[in-house]
C-alpha cells in the first residue's frame, strides 16, 4: 500500500472508533478481516498507528483543537503532509485551504493536568494522579499464566520454540513474555500449557486461598479466567460454580475449559435462592475497567458519569447476595479491575458499615503466604495494584472473612 492509503485506512479505523460506541480492538479486527488484500506488514502498521493516535487522543484534540478525526490526524502527521495527504485514488484527500491555514496559524500551548495524563477532565478530577495516569496509558506486557505444570517446566518449552520469557515478578504462576506472542504458532500455548492472563488477576485469584474442600462461587465471572486460574490451583479437584447471567459469555469459556483440559469447573446462570454456604464467594464485580487502560485506552472515552453511577449501585447490590450466601466462617471476596475509590475502598467501607458480621481478613499475610513475596501495599485491609507499584493491570482486592 502507498502511504497516503495506509493513512486513509487509519482515518476510517479512528473515525469508527471515536464515535465511542464499540471497543477498538473488535472494530480494527472487524475492518482487517473484511480486507484480507492488505499485507501484513501494512495491518502492522495501520494497527500501530491506531493505537498510538488512541494512547495520545487528549493531547491531539487538544493541539488539533478539534475532535474531528481528519483534523487530528493531519496534527498527527503534521510532519509528513506531502506524503500522507497525498490525493491518491486510495490515499487521502489533498490538505484544503482552511486545514493549510489552521497549520500556519498554529500556536503552542501547555496542556492542562488532564490533557498531560490523557484521561477525560471529569475521570481525572476523581483519580487525581497524572503518573497513574500515565502508567495507565503505556501499552501492557505479555502475561501469561501457568496451567496444571510447573512454571519451569513452561519456561523451558518457551525457550525451545525460541520465545524469550521471564517469571513475573510477584505471582509464582506468572509468565511475561518479551515482545508479541503469535498464540496460533505457539506450541506451549496449544498445548494448555500457560494461558494469557495479567498478573493481577492471577494474584487477584491467588488471594481468594481457595482449598479442594471449600464450595466455591465465582460470581460474575465473565471471561473466566480467574475460575481457569482456581481451577489449576486445585489442580483439577474440587467444584468450582463459575456463574454469568450472560450465557454467551459463558459458551465462550468452554473451548478454553477444553483446551487447558479443566474438569472441576461448572458454569451456570442460575444460583439457587437457597444456596447460602459458600465457604468462597468471589464476586468479580463489573466495573469501570479503569485498572485495565493500558489494554483497552478507548474505555476511558466510553464511560460516562451515568455510566458509573450505575455500576457502583450494581456493586452493592453484588455485596449483598454475596453477604447472604457466604457461610459463617466462610470469605467474601469482592475484585475489581478499576483505579477508582468509589468501585473499591468506598464501595466496601459502606459495606462493612451495613455488615457487622464481616471483617478485612489479614491481606497482608495472606499476600506473604500465598505468594512468598513481601506485600507491596500500603493498606492492611485491601490489596490495591497499579502499574506504578507492581507492574500490573489496576486491581482491587478486599477479602473479607464472615464471622462465626
Amino acid at each position: 500500500m502507498q502511504s497516503g492509503a495506509r493513512y486513509q485506512a487509519v482515518l476510517d479505523l479512528i473515525s469508527e472508533i471515536f464515535k465511542d460506541e464499540k471497543p477498538a480492538d473488535g472494530l480494527i479486527n472487524d475492518y482487517l478481516r473484511a480486507r484480507k488484500y492488505i499485507g501484513s506488514k501494512d495491518r502492522r502498521f495501520i494497527t500501530d498507528t491506531v493505537w498510538t493516535i488512541l494512547r495520545n487522543r487528549m493531547k491531539l484534540e487538544f493541539d488539533a483543537q478539534s475532535r474531528e478525526p481528519r483534523r487530528i490526524l493531519l496534527w498527527y502527521a503534521k510532519d509528513r503532509l506531502n506524503e500522507v495527504f497525498d490525493g491518491s485514488r486510495y490515499g487521502m484527500a489533498p490538505l484544503t485551504e482552511e486545514e493549510k491555514k489552521f497549520l500556519a496559524c498554529f500556536r503552542e500551548e501547555a496542556y492542562p493536568a488532564y490533557v498531560e495524563a490523557e484521561c477525560p477532565q471529569w475521570l481525572f478530577e476523581k483519580i487525581g494522579d497524572v503518573a497513574l495516569c500515565k502508567a495507565l496509558n503505556q501499552p501492557a506486557p505479555a502475561d501469561f499464566r501457568v496451567n496444571f505444570t510447573s512454571r519451569e517446566e513452561a519456561l523451558r518449552r518457551l525457550e525451545n520454540e525460541g520465545i524469550d520469557a521471564a517469571p513475573t515478578p510477584y505471582s509464582p504462576l506468572g509468565i511475561r513474555v518479551d515482545g508479541r506472542l503469535n498464540l496460533g504458532a505457539c506450541m506451549t500455548y496449544q498445548d494448555g500449557l500457560i494461558e494469557v492472563q495479567d498478573e493481577a488477576s492471577q494474584l487477584a485469584a491467588l488471594l481468594c486461598d481457595v482449598r479442594p474442600g471449600h464450595k466455591i462461587m465465582d460470581y460474575c465471572c465473565g471471561a473466566g479466567g480467574k475460575s481457569l486460574t482456581l481451577s489449576h490451583l486445585l489442580q483439577n479437584r474440587g467444584h468450582i460454580l463459575a456463574h454469568d447471567v450472560n450465557s454467551r459469555r459463558l459458551e465462550a469459556i468452554r473451548p478454553r475449559l477444553a483446551r487447558l483440559g479443566v474438569k472441576n469447573i461448572e458454569l451456570t446462570e442460575i444460583v439457587a435462592d437457597n444456596d447460602r454456604d459458600f465457604d468462597r464467594f468471589i464476586i468479580d464485580a463489573p466495573c469501570s475497567g479503569t485498572g485495565t487502560w493500558r489494554r483497552a485506552p478507548d474505555g476511558k472515552y466510553r464511560l460516562s458519569p451515568g455510566l458509573l453511577k450505575g455500576l457502583v449501585k450494581t456493586q452493592a447490590e453484588l455485596l449483598e447476595i454475596g453477604a447472604a450466601k457466604t457461610r459463617k466462617g466462610g470469605r467474601l471476596i469482592y475484585i475489581t479491575c478499576s483505579v477508582l475509590p468509589e468501585e473499591d475502598e468506598l464501595a466496601i467501607e459502606a459495606f462493612l458499615t451495613r455488615h457487622k458480621d464481616f471483617v478485612p481478613a489479614d491481606i497482608a499475610g495472606l499476600w506473604r503466604r500465598l505468594t512468598g513475596c513481601s506485600y507491596p501495599g500500603t493498606s492492611g485491609r485491601y490489596c490495591r495494584l497499579s502499574p506504578l507499584t507492581t507492574g500490573t493491570d489496576g486491581f482491587f482486592v478486599a477479602v473479607l472473612e464472615k464471622k462465626a
